[in-house]
């Protein structure tokens, strides 16, 4: 995805839909990197994973205040919904997989690339497309960001973890990964209509 950080003069209202991502943006890196660290990649996980699935419900909610886009409309909608039901999962069976305790040999590289992921993935999301068209402005957020989940997730289940939080992990996977097709095939339509 190309950076188009504004050359052109944005309206009023996309400069409302970016100053809300930024503030999005922002909260979950914070909430993502202070999270006091356990024994337990399990607890970690639920942890960080949570406040980047309350970006996403955020981040489709600012679009949704914004979009008249059926199709963006219907995949906020979807993530909205999605998001909401596995945040409630994880906190279900967050109690009982902080117990899931790893030793310093899984958990130093579980952290190495986590630390690895989440960089990448805040750093394209920061250089997401600042434009007028603020349906391609979403999707460019969203997309790095589905794709920070899927690998957070992969990242995972390489190691020991609560058996109640695998077919969460999983079903994390295969959601973000239809999300991100979908996104993906919307992308060429979404950037060739006015802004």
């Amino acid at each position: 995805m190309s950076n188009q950080k504004s050359s052109q003069r944005l309206s009023n209202v996309s400069k409302r839909y970016l100053d809300c991502f930024s503030v999005i943006l922002n909260t979950m890196i914070k909430c993502m990197t202070d999270v006091q660290l356990i024994d337990s990649i399990s607890g970690n996980f639920i942890k960080q994973m949570i406040p980047h699935h309350r970006a996403a419900i955020d981040m489709s909610l600012n679009i949704l205040r914004y979009t008249t886009n059926i199709e963006v409309q219907n995949i906020a909608l979807n993530i909205i919904s999605e998001q909401t039901k596995s945040i409630d999962d994880m906190l279900a069976v967050e109690v009982c997989c902080r117990s899931k305790k790893n030793s310093p040999i899984q958990l130093k590289p579980y952290m190495r690339s986590y630390n690895e992921i989440s960089q990448k993935m805040f750093n394209e999301m920061k250089s997401a497309p600042s434009t007028n068209n603020v349906n391609l402005n979403f999707l460019c957020e969203m997309i790095p960001h589905h794709k920070g989940a899927v690998r957070m997730s992969e990242n995972a289940l390489k190691y020991t973890i609560c058996q109640e939080l695998n077919p969460i992990i999983k079903s994390i996977i295969r959601s973000q990964k239809a999300g991100i097709a979908e996104m993906e095939k919307l992308l060429p339509k979404i950037s060739s209509a006015d802004c």
